[in-house]
Protein backbone atom coordinates (compact mmCIF):
# COMPACT_ATOMS: atom_id res chain seq x y z
CA UNK A 1 0.00 0.00 0.00
CA UNK A 2 1.25 3.53 -0.61
CA UNK A 3 2.49 5.10 2.33
CA UNK A 4 2.37 8.73 1.59
CA UNK A 5 -1.72 8.55 1.04
CA UNK A 6 -3.66 10.80 3.55
CA UNK A 7 -7.57 11.37 4.12
CA UNK A 8 -10.19 10.08 6.84
CA UNK A 9 -9.88 6.44 5.62
CA UNK A 10 -5.90 6.58 5.42
CA UNK A 11 -4.70 2.89 6.36
CA UNK A 12 -8.13 1.19 5.24
CA UNK A 13 -7.06 -1.33 2.62
CA UNK A 14 -10.19 -2.57 -0.26
CA UNK A 15 -10.08 -5.21 -2.53
CA UNK A 16 -12.46 -4.06 -4.73
CA UNK A 17 -14.01 -7.28 -7.62
CA UNK A 18 -17.14 -4.64 -8.13
CA UNK A 19 -18.21 -3.92 -11.78
CA UNK A 20 -20.82 -1.30 -13.58
CA UNK A 21 -22.39 0.82 -11.09
CA UNK A 22 -23.25 0.65 -7.57
CA UNK A 23 -19.74 -0.99 -6.19
CA UNK A 24 -17.58 1.10 -8.38
CA UNK A 25 -19.21 4.53 -6.99
CA UNK A 26 -18.81 3.23 -3.40
CA UNK A 27 -15.17 2.43 -3.49
CA UNK A 28 -14.27 5.97 -5.66
CA UNK A 29 -15.63 7.70 -2.65
CA UNK A 30 -14.02 5.52 -0.26
CA UNK A 31 -10.69 6.15 -2.61
CA UNK A 32 -11.45 9.72 -2.62
CA UNK A 33 -10.78 9.81 1.10
CA UNK A 34 -7.90 7.38 1.46
CA UNK A 35 -8.15 4.24 1.24
CA UNK A 36 -6.29 2.14 -1.10
CA UNK A 37 -8.45 0.70 -3.26
CA UNK A 38 -7.16 -2.17 -6.25
CA UNK A 39 -9.88 -2.98 -8.70
CA UNK A 40 -9.50 -6.71 -9.18
CA UNK A 41 -11.01 -6.49 -12.99
CA UNK A 42 -12.02 -9.93 -14.84
CA UNK A 43 -10.38 -10.77 -17.72
CA UNK A 44 -12.54 -9.14 -20.10
CA UNK A 45 -12.20 -5.97 -17.90
CA UNK A 46 -15.00 -3.57 -16.28
CA UNK A 47 -17.56 -3.59 -19.12
CA UNK A 48 -18.54 -0.35 -18.72
CA UNK A 49 -14.91 0.49 -20.05
CA UNK A 50 -17.18 0.16 -23.64
CA UNK A 51 -20.40 2.19 -22.63
CA UNK A 52 -19.75 4.71 -24.58
CA UNK A 53 -19.13 7.41 -26.95
CA UNK A 54 -18.07 9.33 -25.48
CA UNK A 55 -14.29 7.54 -24.93
CA UNK A 56 -11.09 8.35 -23.94
CA UNK A 57 -8.06 6.69 -25.30
CA UNK A 58 -10.57 3.22 -25.35
CA UNK A 59 -12.31 3.97 -21.99
CA UNK A 60 -16.14 5.45 -21.88
CA UNK A 61 -16.68 8.04 -19.95
CA UNK A 62 -18.79 5.70 -17.99
CA UNK A 63 -15.99 4.16 -16.72
CA UNK A 64 -14.17 6.97 -16.11
CA UNK A 65 -16.78 9.08 -13.75
CA UNK A 66 -16.27 5.80 -11.52
CA UNK A 67 -12.49 4.80 -10.54
CA UNK A 68 -10.79 7.70 -10.13
CA UNK A 69 -7.92 7.01 -7.28
CA UNK A 70 -7.94 2.87 -7.58
CA UNK A 71 -5.38 1.16 -8.90
CA UNK A 72 -6.13 -1.98 -11.92
CA UNK A 73 -5.13 -5.55 -11.47
CA UNK A 74 -6.41 -8.14 -13.83
CA UNK A 75 -6.97 -11.71 -12.67
CA UNK A 76 -8.67 -14.81 -13.76
CA UNK A 77 -9.87 -16.23 -10.53
CA UNK A 78 -11.34 -19.19 -11.95
CA UNK A 79 -8.15 -20.39 -12.08
CA UNK A 80 -6.04 -22.04 -8.87
CA UNK A 81 -3.38 -20.11 -9.05
CA UNK A 82 -5.95 -16.61 -10.06
CA UNK A 83 -6.84 -17.71 -6.42
CA UNK A 84 -3.81 -17.95 -4.96
CA UNK A 85 -2.83 -14.44 -5.84
CA UNK A 86 -6.44 -13.79 -4.60
CA UNK A 87 -5.54 -15.01 -1.13
CA UNK A 88 -2.47 -12.96 -0.98
CA UNK A 89 -4.29 -9.60 -1.66
CA UNK A 90 -6.62 -10.58 1.39
CA UNK A 91 -4.32 -11.12 4.04
CA UNK A 92 -4.07 -7.75 4.98
CA UNK A 93 -7.14 -6.62 3.45
CA UNK A 94 -10.03 -4.86 5.71
CA UNK A 95 -13.19 -5.36 2.88
CA UNK A 96 -13.85 -7.17 0.11
CA UNK A 97 -16.44 -5.75 -1.75
CA UNK A 98 -18.49 -7.80 -5.08
CA UNK A 99 -21.05 -7.89 -7.18
CA UNK A 100 -20.33 -10.84 -8.78
CA UNK A 101 -23.55 -13.00 -10.15
CA UNK A 102 -25.06 -14.15 -6.76
CA UNK A 103 -22.55 -18.26 -6.59
CA UNK A 104 -19.62 -17.22 -8.65
CA UNK A 105 -17.72 -17.04 -6.01
CA UNK A 106 -18.83 -20.20 -4.14
CA UNK A 107 -18.61 -21.95 -7.37
CA UNK A 108 -14.75 -20.55 -7.61
CA UNK A 109 -14.83 -21.72 -3.90
CA UNK A 110 -14.19 -18.19 -2.44
CA UNK A 111 -17.01 -17.94 -0.75
CA UNK A 112 -17.41 -16.34 2.44
CA UNK A 113 -19.14 -18.64 4.90
CA UNK A 114 -17.31 -21.63 2.85
CA UNK A 115 -13.58 -20.30 3.02
CA UNK A 116 -13.37 -16.53 3.68
CA UNK A 117 -14.53 -16.07 6.77
CA UNK A 118 -12.27 -19.05 8.38
CA UNK A 119 -9.35 -17.84 6.17
CA UNK A 120 -9.91 -14.10 7.44
CA UNK A 121 -11.72 -13.40 10.16
CA UNK A 122 -11.71 -9.70 10.16
CA UNK A 123 -12.53 -9.35 7.04
CA UNK A 124 -15.81 -7.61 6.45
CA UNK A 125 -16.92 -8.93 2.96
CA UNK A 126 -19.64 -6.62 1.30
CA UNK A 127 -21.80 -8.32 -1.66
CA UNK A 128 -24.03 -6.12 -3.45
CA UNK A 129 -26.40 -8.00 -5.65
CA UNK A 130 -29.81 -7.86 -7.82
CA UNK A 131 -31.96 -9.28 -4.86
CA UNK A 132 -30.43 -11.03 -3.05
CA UNK A 133 -29.71 -15.42 -3.31
CA UNK A 134 -33.22 -16.53 -2.71
CA UNK A 135 -36.55 -15.29 -2.53
CA UNK A 136 -38.91 -15.40 -5.38
CA UNK A 137 -35.91 -12.80 -7.41
CA UNK A 138 -33.24 -14.41 -5.57
CA UNK A 139 -30.06 -15.35 -8.36
CA UNK A 140 -31.44 -13.36 -10.92
CA UNK A 141 -29.35 -10.43 -12.52
CA UNK A 142 -30.60 -6.74 -11.45
CA UNK A 143 -29.70 -3.72 -13.36
CA UNK A 144 -31.03 -0.16 -11.74
CA UNK A 145 -33.92 0.38 -14.45
CA UNK A 146 -35.15 -2.88 -14.08
CA UNK A 147 -35.32 -2.95 -10.36
CA UNK A 148 -36.95 0.88 -10.32
CA UNK A 149 -39.74 -0.81 -12.16
CA UNK A 150 -39.79 -3.49 -9.13
CA UNK A 151 -39.55 -0.94 -7.08
CA UNK A 152 -41.99 1.20 -7.84
CA UNK A 153 -40.29 4.06 -9.36
CA UNK A 154 -41.43 4.03 -12.25
CA UNK A 155 -45.09 3.83 -10.69
CA UNK A 156 -44.50 7.55 -9.30
CA UNK A 157 -42.25 8.96 -11.76
CA UNK A 158 -43.67 11.20 -14.92
CA UNK A 159 -47.21 12.01 -15.26
CA UNK A 160 -50.97 11.77 -16.86
CA UNK A 161 -49.44 12.25 -20.41
CA UNK A 162 -46.30 10.32 -19.87
CA UNK A 163 -47.07 7.57 -17.97
CA UNK A 164 -44.72 5.28 -15.78
CA UNK A 165 -41.19 6.57 -16.49
CA UNK A 166 -37.99 5.72 -15.50
CA UNK A 167 -35.33 8.24 -13.36
CA UNK A 168 -32.75 9.83 -15.74
CA UNK A 169 -30.40 9.53 -13.23
CA UNK A 170 -29.18 5.81 -11.93
CA UNK A 171 -30.17 6.09 -8.50
CA UNK A 172 -30.39 2.52 -7.38
CA UNK A 173 -27.13 1.36 -8.25
CA UNK A 174 -26.17 4.80 -6.66
CA UNK A 175 -28.08 4.69 -3.84
CA UNK A 176 -26.99 1.15 -3.23
CA UNK A 177 -23.52 1.83 -3.31
CA UNK A 178 -24.10 4.76 -0.98
CA UNK A 179 -25.83 2.40 1.32
CA UNK A 180 -23.11 0.06 0.88
CA UNK A 181 -20.79 2.54 2.00
CA UNK A 182 -22.75 3.37 5.40
CA UNK A 183 -23.23 -0.82 5.82
CA UNK A 184 -19.04 -0.75 5.48
CA UNK A 185 -18.24 1.75 7.75
CA UNK A 186 -20.91 0.75 10.65
CA UNK A 187 -19.29 -2.92 10.29
CA UNK A 188 -15.65 -1.18 10.98
CA UNK A 189 -16.92 0.83 13.81
CA UNK A 190 -18.34 -2.49 14.83
CA UNK A 191 -14.78 -4.71 14.66
CA UNK A 192 -13.08 -2.57 16.67
CA UNK A 193 -15.08 -4.17 19.69
CA UNK A 194 -15.57 -7.48 18.82
CA UNK A 195 -12.11 -7.73 16.54
CA UNK A 196 -14.28 -9.94 14.06
CA UNK A 197 -15.29 -9.16 10.25
CA UNK A 198 -18.49 -9.80 8.52
CA UNK A 199 -20.70 -10.23 5.88
CA UNK A 200 -23.16 -7.63 4.58
CA UNK A 201 -25.76 -8.89 2.04
CA UNK A 202 -26.64 -5.19 -0.19
CA UNK A 203 -29.17 -5.43 -2.54
CA UNK A 204 -30.27 -3.30 -5.19
CA UNK A 205 -34.16 -4.36 -4.85
CA UNK A 206 -33.61 -3.93 -0.77
CA UNK A 207 -32.07 -0.40 -1.59
CA UNK A 208 -34.87 0.78 -3.88
CA UNK A 209 -37.62 -0.10 -1.30
CA UNK A 210 -35.99 1.82 1.44
CA UNK A 211 -35.69 5.09 -1.01
CA UNK A 212 -39.22 4.75 -1.88
CA UNK A 213 -40.45 8.49 0.32
CA UNK A 214 -42.88 9.64 1.15
CA UNK A 215 -44.77 7.13 -1.10
CA UNK A 216 -44.47 3.97 0.68
CA UNK A 217 -45.61 6.32 3.97
CA UNK A 218 -48.62 7.93 2.02
CA UNK A 219 -49.47 4.56 0.69
CA UNK A 220 -48.91 2.53 4.43
CA UNK A 221 -51.13 5.66 5.74
CA UNK A 222 -54.27 6.32 3.61
CA UNK A 223 -54.02 2.78 1.71
CA UNK A 224 -54.49 4.64 -1.48
CA UNK A 225 -51.92 3.91 -4.19
CA UNK A 226 -49.45 6.59 -5.14
CA UNK A 227 -49.66 7.63 -9.00
CA UNK A 228 -47.25 10.39 -10.76
CA UNK A 229 -47.88 13.65 -10.01
CA UNK A 230 -45.11 14.97 -12.52
CA UNK A 231 -42.60 17.81 -11.38
CA UNK A 232 -45.21 18.66 -8.13
CA UNK A 233 -44.77 17.45 -4.74
CA UNK A 234 -47.37 14.88 -3.65
CA UNK A 235 -47.27 16.10 -0.13
CA UNK A 236 -46.44 19.59 -0.94
CA UNK A 237 -47.92 22.70 -3.01
CA UNK A 238 -46.61 24.98 -4.24
CA UNK A 239 -43.45 22.91 -4.92
CA UNK A 240 -43.42 22.15 -8.44
CA UNK A 241 -41.83 23.90 -12.19
CA UNK A 242 -42.97 26.96 -13.45
CA UNK A 243 -42.60 29.08 -16.77
CA UNK A 244 -41.39 32.06 -16.93
CA UNK A 245 -40.69 35.18 -19.64
CA UNK A 246 -37.09 33.51 -19.64
CA UNK A 247 -36.93 30.44 -18.37
CA UNK A 248 -38.51 27.72 -16.24
CA UNK A 249 -37.61 27.32 -12.80
CA UNK A 250 -38.66 25.37 -9.70
CA UNK A 251 -40.15 26.72 -6.43
CA UNK A 252 -40.69 24.94 -3.31
CA UNK A 253 -42.54 26.96 -0.79
CA UNK A 254 -42.46 24.01 1.90
CA UNK A 255 -44.34 25.62 4.47
CA UNK A 256 -46.75 28.85 5.16
CA UNK A 257 -44.26 30.93 6.16
CA UNK A 258 -42.23 30.73 2.97
CA UNK A 259 -45.76 30.91 1.00
CA UNK A 260 -46.34 34.13 2.08
CA UNK A 261 -42.84 35.23 1.24
CA UNK A 262 -43.51 33.63 -2.47
CA UNK A 263 -46.72 35.96 -2.49
CA UNK A 264 -45.64 38.78 -0.97
CA UNK A 265 -41.96 38.35 -3.50
CA UNK A 266 -44.62 38.58 -6.31
CA UNK A 267 -46.75 41.14 -5.21
CA UNK A 268 -49.60 39.22 -4.64
CA UNK A 269 -50.29 39.22 -0.75
CA UNK A 270 -54.17 38.43 -1.52
CA UNK A 271 -53.29 34.65 -2.62
CA UNK A 272 -51.81 34.15 0.75
CA UNK A 273 -55.19 35.47 2.61
CA UNK A 274 -57.61 33.28 0.70
CA UNK A 275 -58.65 30.55 2.94
CA UNK A 276 -58.34 28.46 0.12
CA UNK A 277 -54.48 28.52 0.40
CA UNK A 278 -54.22 29.65 4.09
CA UNK A 279 -52.35 26.25 5.54
CA UNK A 280 -50.13 23.27 3.55
CA UNK A 281 -53.28 21.18 3.87
CA UNK A 282 -55.68 23.37 2.20
CA UNK A 283 -52.91 24.72 -0.62
CA UNK A 284 -52.45 20.54 -1.06
CA UNK A 285 -56.20 20.46 -1.67
CA UNK A 286 -56.40 22.86 -3.71
CA UNK A 287 -53.38 22.57 -5.82
CA UNK A 288 -54.41 22.95 -9.47
CA UNK A 289 -56.75 26.10 -8.30
CA UNK A 290 -53.25 27.55 -6.41
CA UNK A 291 -50.98 26.34 -9.91
CA UNK A 292 -53.22 28.19 -12.26
CA UNK A 293 -53.26 31.68 -9.87
CA UNK A 294 -49.34 31.45 -9.29
CA UNK A 295 -48.66 30.82 -12.82
CA UNK A 296 -50.91 33.58 -14.81
CA UNK A 297 -48.40 35.78 -12.52
CA UNK A 298 -45.06 34.05 -12.67
CA UNK A 299 -45.22 33.80 -16.76
CA UNK A 300 -44.81 37.45 -16.94
CA UNK A 301 -41.15 37.38 -14.96
CA UNK A 302 -37.61 37.03 -15.48
CA UNK A 303 -37.21 33.61 -14.25
CA UNK A 304 -33.02 34.30 -12.99
CA UNK A 305 -34.41 37.61 -11.41
CA UNK A 306 -37.22 36.29 -9.76
CA UNK A 307 -34.81 33.32 -8.83
CA UNK A 308 -32.54 35.86 -7.06
CA UNK A 309 -35.39 37.74 -5.22
CA UNK A 310 -37.08 34.57 -4.46
CA UNK A 311 -34.03 33.01 -2.56
CA UNK A 312 -32.80 36.80 -0.52
CA UNK A 313 -36.36 36.15 0.92
CA UNK A 314 -36.27 32.92 1.97
CA UNK A 315 -38.09 31.00 -0.48
CA UNK A 316 -36.49 28.10 -2.36
CA UNK A 317 -36.11 28.97 -6.18
CA UNK A 318 -34.04 28.38 -8.92
CA UNK A 319 -33.50 28.31 -12.25
CA UNK A 320 -33.49 24.62 -14.05
CA UNK A 321 -30.23 24.32 -15.85
CA UNK A 322 -28.51 21.65 -17.87
CA UNK A 323 -25.49 20.08 -17.50
CA UNK A 324 -23.13 22.25 -19.41
CA UNK A 325 -24.82 25.30 -17.36
CA UNK A 326 -24.31 23.36 -14.11
CA UNK A 327 -20.52 22.53 -14.87
CA UNK A 328 -20.16 26.00 -15.70
CA UNK A 329 -22.10 27.78 -12.77
CA UNK A 330 -19.74 30.11 -10.25
CA UNK A 331 -21.29 28.01 -7.28
CA UNK A 332 -20.11 24.50 -9.21
CA UNK A 333 -16.86 25.80 -9.61
CA UNK A 334 -16.21 27.99 -5.59
CA UNK A 335 -17.37 24.30 -4.16
CA UNK A 336 -15.07 22.59 -6.55
CA UNK A 337 -17.28 20.10 -8.12
CA UNK A 338 -16.00 20.27 -11.23
CA UNK A 339 -12.94 19.09 -10.73
CA UNK A 340 -9.28 18.23 -12.91
CA UNK A 341 -6.95 15.75 -12.35
CA UNK A 342 -3.90 14.99 -15.29
CA UNK A 343 -6.08 14.81 -18.47
CA UNK A 344 -9.27 13.55 -16.54
CA UNK A 345 -12.22 15.95 -15.91
CA UNK A 346 -15.54 15.49 -14.12
CA UNK A 347 -17.63 15.88 -10.51
CA UNK A 348 -15.75 16.83 -7.10
CA UNK A 349 -15.80 15.19 -4.19
CA UNK A 350 -19.05 15.76 -1.78
CA UNK A 351 -17.75 15.41 1.53
CA UNK A 352 -16.24 18.09 2.87
CA UNK A 353 -14.07 17.56 5.93
CA UNK A 354 -12.46 20.51 7.78
CA UNK A 355 -9.26 18.31 9.03
CA UNK A 356 -9.13 15.76 6.95
CA UNK A 357 -10.27 16.33 3.07
CA UNK A 358 -10.30 14.03 0.41
CA UNK A 359 -8.33 14.11 -2.72
CA UNK A 360 -8.62 13.46 -6.14
CA UNK A 361 -4.80 12.10 -6.85
CA UNK A 362 -5.05 9.83 -9.92
CA UNK A 363 -7.21 9.54 -12.65
CA UNK A 364 -9.49 6.01 -13.42
CA UNK A 365 -6.60 3.35 -14.22
CA UNK A 366 -6.00 1.89 -17.66
CA UNK A 367 -7.34 -2.03 -17.60
CA UNK A 368 -4.54 -4.33 -15.13
CA UNK A 369 -2.31 -0.71 -15.44
CA UNK A 370 -1.29 -2.17 -11.90
CA UNK A 371 -0.91 -5.61 -12.07
CA UNK A 372 3.25 -5.75 -11.92
CA UNK A 373 3.26 -2.92 -9.06
CA UNK A 374 0.78 -4.75 -6.95
CA UNK A 375 2.03 -7.93 -6.89
CA UNK A 376 5.75 -6.56 -6.14
CA UNK A 377 4.42 -4.63 -3.14
CA UNK A 378 2.76 -8.58 -1.96
CA UNK A 379 6.81 -9.93 -2.80
CA UNK A 380 6.07 -11.26 -5.87
CA UNK A 381 9.18 -11.67 -7.39
CA UNK A 382 9.30 -11.25 -11.45
CA UNK A 383 9.69 -14.67 -12.04
CA UNK A 384 6.46 -15.49 -10.58
CA UNK A 385 4.90 -12.60 -12.18
CA UNK A 386 5.93 -13.08 -15.62
CA UNK A 387 4.49 -17.03 -15.06
CA UNK A 388 1.22 -15.82 -14.22
CA UNK A 389 1.22 -13.34 -17.52
CA UNK A 390 2.49 -16.37 -19.32
CA UNK A 391 -0.62 -18.31 -17.80
CA UNK A 392 -2.95 -16.32 -18.29
CA UNK A 393 -3.85 -15.68 -15.02
CA UNK A 394 -2.47 -11.88 -13.99
CA UNK A 395 -4.08 -10.47 -17.54
CA UNK A 396 -2.50 -7.17 -19.07
CA UNK A 397 -4.83 -7.13 -21.89
CA UNK A 398 -8.15 -7.13 -22.43
CA UNK A 399 -9.98 -10.56 -23.76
Amino acid sequence: MPEDTTGALAGLKVIDLTRVLGGPYATQILADHGACVIKVEPPQGDEVRDWGPPFFEGNASYFLGLNRNKRSLALDLSKNSGRDVFFRLLEDADVLIENLKTGTLEKWHLGYKEVLQAKFPKLIHCRISGYGADGPLGGLPGYDAIVQAYAGWFSVNGDRESGPTRIGIPMVDMGTGLYSIIGILMALRERQQSGIGQFIDMTLYDCAVSLMHPHIPNYMLSNETPVPTGNAHPNISPYDRFHTKTVDIFIGAGNDRAFKRLCSSIEADEIALDQRFATSKSRNEHREALTKVLSDIIIKEDGEALCARLMRAGVPAGPILNTAQVMDAEHTKHREMNARCDWWRGAGIPIKFGRTPGAITTPPPKFGAHGREVLKEYNFSDEEIDKLIRENVLIEKRR
